[in-house]
């Protein structure tokens, strides 16, 4: 996969960003090196091998300190969210920004 300046111009506009063209030839360089390294990353089978619970677990054991999931503070929604400008069903409204 790579991107062209379009595609960045596209990106830069949903994120409301305005970039410079020497910060927009950055950014197409950088993603596309990312997309390089992903699509090698890809080629590689797999198949076969166990995945890891640590990436120290390739080179030695490790063992996880894990907790329970389990709740620690109190309920505190309505306190929280008394100096919010608005609250709606319990949820923070905010406007669409996804085209």
């Amino acid at each position: 996969m790579s991107l062209n300046p379009q595609d960045i111009s596209r990106i830069a506009n949903l994120a409301r960003l305005e970039l410079r063209p020497e910060e927009s030839e950055r950014m197409l360089t950088g993603i596309n090196e990312f997309f390089t390294i992903v699509e090698k990353m890809r080629a590689v089978d797999t198949s076969g091998v166990e995945p890891l619970t640590h990436p120290v677990a390739a080179i030695q054991e490790v063992a996880l300190r894990l907790r329970e999931d389990v709740a620690s503070e109190p309920n505190q929604r309505e306190a929280n969210q008394r100096s919010a400008p608005a609250v709606e069903r319990g949820l923070f409204p905010v406007p669409k920004v996804i085209e």
